[in-house]
C-alpha cells in the first residue's frame, strides 16, 4: 500500500498527537509517582510525630500517677528540709537546741560550704542534684552512750538529714569529769532541683 503525500501529512498530525499523548502520559505518571512518594514520606513523618506524642502522653500519665502516689512523701521531704535549698541557719539552731539539752558535757561544730555529693554520678537522678555540707563535731563525753544519745536526738529533733560518716573516740587527756573526747564527721544532705538547661 502506498501513501500519498496528503496521507503522510494527515498521518504526521496523528503521529504528533500520539507522541504528545505519550509525553503527557509519561509526565502524568512521573508527577503522580512523585506525589505518591511525597505522600508516603509525609505519612511516615506524621506517624513518627504521632508515636512521639503518644510516648509523651504516656510519660505525662505516668508522671501524674507518680505525682499522686508520691506527693505526700515528697511534701514530707520538702517540709523536713531534705529537698530544697540548704538550711544552714536551721541546722545551727538545731545544734544549739541540742546543746541546751545537755546530752553531752560539751561539743563544738563547724559546717563547711555546700558541695556536690561525692557519689553524685553513681546515685544521681535526672531531677535532683545531691549536695552535701560537711559538718565536723568535737565532743567532751562522760561515757560512750552520750555519743549515741546525741546522734539519736539529732536524727529525731532536727530538720534535714545528717549522714554520719565516722567517729574517733579517745580516752583520757581531758579534765574531769570529762572521760572521753570524740571527733565525728559527716554531712548534711540536700536534694536540689536540677535547673533546666537554658
Amino acid at each position: 500500500m502506498r501513501f500519498a503525500r496528503a496521507d503522510l501529512y494527515m498521518l504526521r498530525r496523528t503521529l504528533a498527537g500520539l507522541a504528545a499523548s505519550v509525553i503527557f502520559s509519561a509526565l502524568v505518571f512521573y508527577t503522580s509517582d512523585q506525589y505518591a512518594e511525597n505522600a508516603r514520606r509525609a505519612r511516615a513523618e506524621a506517624q513518627l510525630r504521632f508515636d512521639d506524642a503518644q510516648t509523651l502522653l504516656g510519660n505525662a500519665r505516668d508522671d501524674k500517677d507518680n505525682l499522686a502516689a508520691y506527693a505526700r512523701d515528697y511534701g514530707r521531704l520538702v517540709e523536713s528540709g531534705i529537698i530544697g535549698e540548704e538550711s544552714r541557719l536551721v541546722w545551727m539552731e538545731n545544734m544549739e537546741r541540742l546543746r541546751r539539752q545537755n546530752r553531752v558535757a560539751d561539743f563544738r561544730y563547724s559546717i563547711a560550704p555546700q558541695t556536690d555529693y561525692p557519689a553524685q554520678g553513681q546515685v544521681g537522678s535526672q531531677r535532683f542534684d545531691i549536695r552535701s555540707s560537711e559538718m565536723k563535731l568535737n565532743f567532751d563525753l562522760l561515757h560512750e552512750a552520750q555519743l549515741v544519745d546525741f546522734f539519736s536526738a539529732l536524727r529525731e529533733q532536727s530538720e534535714g538529714w545528717y549522714q554520719l560518716e565516722h567517729c574517733t573516740v579517745q580516752r583520757g587527756g581531758a579534765a574531769p569529769p570529762v572521760n572521753l573526747r570524740a571527733e565525728c564527721a559527716g554531712g548534711w544532705i540536700t536534694l536540689r532541683h536540677r535547673r533546666a538547661a537554658s
